[in-house]
């Protein structure tokens, strides 16, 4: 009888304390006025954690918002948690001047997945795994009382190591902890890190036992300070706060450029049309020197370039000259050789002048110089 007494006093307190979380969710959703961003105790969003301020409020906990690092730095006490929403967005100096305050303090410190270099900085002997793992309700598999009380968590994200003996390892994925709870060095303080925020989301707050797992975490002391860090917050920085470009890009960028710039060279590769010498091939049908010539002649109209024009009839004429007077082709455009030749052919004809001289002034010109050059081919081909 005794027995059915505990299971029957057991699940009321189990009914009672789902109509004490749906209560708290739908009071969060109705006096929500405003919008705020993910995280936010504020927040009745399906990302917010306004659920998670009014749990706590009724167990006599107060949340108060912050959102400058000297506030966070200043409430740092025996009697105080302080919540880090996303320590990534703490420039160096910053993680390490409110790792110095939260040292020692005695209080408990909630980091929500904290990168590799921000964990380094913000609990020491603790480190980040490169590989994420996707968030499900886990088993604790630890002896931190919290987590044994709330059992199965969704917990997942990042997954953390220490060489702290202290530590307990909580929710692991692959033997590494999702959550992990680090004692202080000197004091009663200690730090709690997750590595993911989906516990802490109004969406999740009602699923396995993430309510009592939460309350536990942050219900610890009567304050709560939860500190959402801005990317305007410049207090506390420091000449080695100033990034350049480079500090702003994304992790992985020198990677992906380098395979832009493979799958370039590969396009190109794909879309060139020649990979080797020039191959000759046959024109379809056969086409007139007449026509050759006289396309030739419009381009060299067009451009206006009579001296062009001029030089290419003198070089042909003085070609087809050169071996009719007994001079060497290789020779034909050298005055000393070939003018000489010509005008003993020519008995002295001053005609011969027409195969080297200034280019023409106008059209006219170059059509005259066009009429004398074929006159004087025709008299030395003639017998």
């Amino acid at each position: 009888m005794g027995r059915g007494l505990g299971e029957e006093a057991g699940h009321r307190l189990e009914d009672a304390a789902v109509v004490l979380l749906a209560t708290a969710v739908t009071i969060a959703v109705v006096r929500s006025d405003a919008h705020h961003g993910a995280l936010d105790p504020r927040s009745a969003d399906p990302y917010g954690s306004r659920a998670v301020a009014e749990l706590l409020a009724d167990r006599g906990v107060s949340t108060r918002v912050v959102a400058g690092l000297d506030r966070a730095r200043a409430a740092a006490g025996p009697d105080t948690t302080v919540l880090i929403a996303v320590p990534d967005l703490l420039t160096q100096s910053q993680q390490t001047s409110l790792r110095t305050a939260l040292d020692g303090s005695g209080g408990r410190t909630v980091l929500v997945a904290p990168g590799s270099a921000s964990v380094e900085r913000l609990v020491p002997d603790v480190t980040a795994d490169p590989a994420t793992s996707d968030v499900s309700a886990r088993p604790p598999r630890c002896d931190l009382p919290a987590a044994r009380r709330a059992g199965p968590a969704d917990t997942g994200g990042l997954r953390y190591t220490t060489t702290h003996l202290g530590a307990d390892t909580c929710y692991p994925s692959q033997r590494l902890a999702t959550l992990l709870r680090v004692p202080d060095s000197t004091g009663d303080g200690d730090t709690v890190v997750l590595g993911a925020p989906d516990i802490l989301l109004n969406e999740r707050l009602d699923q396995q036992g993430n309510a009592s797992l939460v309350l536990q975490l942050l219900g610890s002391r009567p304050h709560l300070v939860w500190y959402l860090p801005s990317l305007s917050d410049t207090s506390a920085t420091g000449t080695d706060d100033e990034k350049d470009f480079m500090d702003l890009l994304p992790g992985g960028w020198l990677w992906a450029t380098l395979q832009l710039f493979v799958a370039a060279g590969l396009a190109a590769l794909w879309r060139a049309r020649r990979f080797g010498p020039l191959v000759p091939e046959r024109l379809p049908v056969a086409i007139r020197a007449s026509e050759t010539a006289e396309g030739r002649a419009r381009l060299y109209r067009k451009a206006n370039a009579r001296d062009r024009a001029a030089t290419a009839l003198r070089s042909a004429t003085r070609t087809r000259l050169a071996p009719l007077v007994g001079v060497p082709v290789s020779q034909a455009h050298t005055p000393e050789a070939l003018l000489p030749a010509l005008s003993a052919h020519l008995h002295g004809d001053g005609r011969t002048t027409l195969l080297f001289g200034p280019p023409p002034g106008d059209d006219k010109a170059l059509v005259l110089l066009t009429d004398q050059l074929d006159a004087l081919e025709r008299e030395v081909r003639r017998p």
